[in-house]
């Protein structure tokens, strides 16, 4: 598999099948359960949304790729499914968002910032009670950091159901970040959301017969269920509606197409970023 080059527009130029297999069996390795599905009281809910917003702004002001982004909320809801964070602990939420943030730039940026430079206004953490945050998620988690994110699977996906008309990267890359304010990332594996984005990015007005037969014409289907595919894409067609009705509480970054192009480059030398050490 080749990475886009610099002005190629056509940057598809590839299908790894054993490559996209070892994503399959790396993401059910790893969970994505309904039984990790957060139930959130009203407070979480706001403080959930609230992580999401300094989020992707941080991503955006830090230059960071999108996977990034949606990796640190995998990390947060994984954290929230194990642990509980009292209301009255809002300090606590703001330092597991930049905790959670940092982590997951760790495992997928090539430069990463100082701790001291992931700050919520407000709040002023130093770099020591960020590390034992940060130490926290890790041991809360187990130490399993390196999930699989939809953006991993865009790339094959799109080869294989449209490499001749890819569908628009911005419109896919909104579809999977405005999914992620309204829904814990654990209720839909990466691998379903990548491709509800991409046949919602196709065609917004797919039956379930007709998704199904997009479906059953693609090698991969045997390792999605229908059924989770269409639940997602008709979720991502009432959450378009909500937003086109009123104005929704968070702005999403702007979705450059460099950026988006860069979340879907799926590169051999992922193994020689800067990783987590003890």
């Amino acid at each position: 598999m080749h990475s886009k080059t610099e002005g190629d527009e056509n940057y598809i130029t590839g299908y790894d099948e054993e490559c996209l297999q070892m994503l399959f069996y790396r993401e059910m390795s790893f969970g994505f359960k309904k039984s990790e599905s957060l139930v959130l009281c009203n407070y979480l809910k706001s403080a959930r949304l609230e992580a999401i917003t300094w989020i992707l702004r941080a991503r955006a002001a830090f230059g960071f790729r999108f996977q990034t982004a949606y990796l640190s909320m995998t990390y947060f809801d994984r954290f929230l499914s194990r642990k509980s964070i009292d209301s009255e602990k809002s300090w606590a939420m703001q330092l597991l968002s930049i905790a959670c943030l940092s982590l997951a730039a760790k495992m997928e940026e090539m430069e990463v910032p100082a701790l001291s430079e992931f700050q919520i206004e407000g709040c002023n953490f130093d770099t020591k009670t960020i590390q034992r945050m940060e130490l926290l998620v890790l041991n809360t988690l187990e130490w399993k950091m390196s999930l699989v994110t939809p953006f991993a699977f865009l790339h094959f996906f799109i080869w294989e159901m449209c490499k001749s008309s890819p569908p628009d990267m911005k419109v896919i890359t909104h579809l999977i970040l405005f999914t992620i304010k309204e829904v814990n990332v654990m209720e839909h594996r990466p691998s379903v959301v990548a491709v509800a984005a991409i046949l919602r990015a196709l065609n917004q007005r797919l039956t379930r017969k007709a998704l199904e037969y997009t479906m059953n014409s693609v090698s991969f289907c045997g390792f999605l269920e229908i059924e989770g595919v269409f639940t997602c894409y008709n979720l991502m067609q009432k959450l378009e509606m909500r937003e086109f009705d009123m104005q929704t509480s968070v702005n999403l970054p702007d979705l450059s197409p460099t950026r988006a192009t860069d979340a879907m480059v799926y590169s051999s030398t992922s193994a020689k970023r800067r990783r987590l050490t003890k």
